[in-house]
């Protein structure tokens, strides 16, 4: 007997999960693009949001739990000392546009498929990794001292994406 994929189990199509799986990742990269912060600090900002992601398989919620393992086995285990290449988009804002727009798209469909409190973990957790990224290298000063925690184009992407996603 054949075993049924984990998405079929949670009652999502093979595209509907493909989004929620991909949204993660995509999440990150538009944090970590939302200001143009030079190699050290891109890839502190990366390794901070591939922690949240995995993170997530120890989450409460079922639904990030399979997500977050599902992105990890893709990607890498930061645990195991795996680490994402450094993804620059072409065009950051036509890129953070695209996220925006499939976050909206991930919200309307676990509204209609899963419960308040799943959908709500989904979007909190998307919403944490985007912290994450945010918040783990100052941007701007002088020789890695001073700078921005996190500047407004960060603040923005983190705002947008908590607000699309309803969290």
């Amino acid at each position: 007997m054949t075993e049924q994929p984990v998405y079929s189990t949670l009652g999502f199509s093979d595209e509907e999960w493909g989004l929620l799986v991909g949204l993660p990742q995509s999440v990150l990269i538009a944090a970590s693009a939302a200001e143009s912060d030079g190699t050290r600090r891109t890839h502190a900002e990366n390794a901070a949001g591939l922690s949240a992601i995995a993170a997530g398989r120890e989450g409460a919620s079922p639904l990030v739990a399979a997500v977050a393992l599902e992105v990890v086995a893709r990607v890498g285990d930061p645990e195991a000392g795996e680490e994402l290449p450094a993804i620059a988009p072409s065009d950051p804002e036509a890129y953070t546009a695209d996220v925006l727009k499939r976050a909206g798209e991930a919200a309307t469909l676990l509204h209609g498929k899963v419960s308040a409190g799943e959908a709500g973990a989904y979007a909190h957790w998307l919403v944490s990794v985007a912290e994450q990224v945010v918040t783990a290298a100052p941007s701007g000063g002088l020789l890695g001292l001073g700078g921005d925690l996190v500047t407004e184009p960060e603040r923005r992407f983190r705002d947008e994406l908590a607000k699309v996603l309803n969290d």
